[in-house]
């Protein structure tokens, strides 16, 4: 009879997790029901379930943040290639990895030629603040513009910078492979305005910075910019030849 009135007690309990969304507890309180489960003290049960309910969240958290960065490539800390010639310091890397400069609200600049691994490593350090909880957007320059052209065109422009302005991360990718235009350049301004001191911005580009100067194009503008985002930045200045011919060059 008892083990009648357990087993009941025990399905309304697991019901209610449900009804609740309290799915890691859930999954947790039915696995220690099982046979072959370990005998738990009541304090170890309360920590198992409270444990395996953040961890759950927190998993789930990551999948949202990871999927609404819409990221180009799934890269990962550990995939960065620091062989010689790449001018990629090791520990200087693993100090971004903490995510120490996001919480700073800090920029960085990657820079280098076509197909070094920019792209690659921004993704990388996006990840990594996805998985420690930071807001994160990635975009391609060019397509950002056209975005952002568009969200004046349908009345959604405001909105559209002030979602941008809350990332904790914005990545910036493939800046400069073509001039700006008086649109794109007051849009570049009023994004770096908004967060500066505040977020952090990752823009990896190919060109030099001593090029931008041609490709924003209104002297002004690139000084406010390099006031702002440039001088007090973290920088990446990846050497070598381009990955991806390596990679093909293998196969």
């Amino acid at each position: 009879m008892t083990n009648i009135k357990t087993d009941n007690m025990n399905t309304k309990t697991l019901e209610q997790m449900k009804q609740l969304r309290l799915h890691g507890m859930l999954r947790a309180f039915d696995t220690s029901l099982s046979p072959e489960s370990m005998d738990y003290t009541n304090d170890e049960l309360v920590a198992y379930l409270v444990q395996s309910e953040w961890d759950d969240r927190h998993n789930r958290k990551i999948e949202r943040l990871t999927k609404a960065a819409r990221f180009r490539y799934g890269a990962v800390m550990e995939a960065i290639d620091y062989g010689p010639g790449r001018n990629i310091d090791r520990n200087r890397i693993q100090r971004y990895a903490s995510c120490g400069f996001i919480r700073k609200g800090e920029n960085m600049l990657i820079t280098g030629s076509t197909g070094v691994g920019k792209s690659y490593l921004a993704s990388a350090i996006g990840h990594q603040a996805c998985s420690m909880g930071h807001r994160t957007m990635y975009f391609n320059t060019a397509k950002l513009f056209t975005l952002l052209k568009t969200s004046k065109a349908d009345g959604s422009y405001l909105k559209f910078i002030e979602k941008l302005e809350k990332q904790d991360l914005l990545i910036l990718d493939d800046f400069g492979l073509k001039p700006l235009d008086n649109i794109n350049r007051h849009s570049l301004m009023e994004i770096i305005e908004d967060r500066h001191g505040k977020r952090s911005t990752i823009i990896a580009s190919q060109l030099p910075m001593e090029a931008w100067h041609d490709v924003v194009g209104e002297k002004t503008i690139v000084d406010a910019i390099f006031d702002r985002l440039v001088h007090s930045a973290h920088r990446v200045d990846i050497k070598g030849e381009s990955m991806r011919k390596k990679i093909k060059n293998k196969r």
